[in-house]
């Protein structure tokens, strides 16, 4: 599965990491993605993976078992 958010669409990003003597190699910056259930509008409660800031943002609304 993508490391995606599923609601805002956040993705990796990439850039280089650069050692003490200036040397650049490649690496990722991936988002804090968090496995959640989640109330979908129509009452359907879904698995999703949310990036943290929507959890705070509340663009979703936890599902309680």
């Amino acid at each position: 599965m993508a490391r995606i958010c599923q609601i805002c669409g956040k993705r990796p990003h990439t850039g280089h990491k650069i050692s003490h003597s200036a040397k650049r190699s490649g690496r990722w910056w991936y988002p804090n993605l968090q496995r959640v259930r989640v109330r979908l509008p129509n009452g359907q409660v879904k698995r999703m993976r949310v990036c943290t800031r929507c959890i705070k943002a509340g663009k979703i609304q936890k599902a309680v078992r």
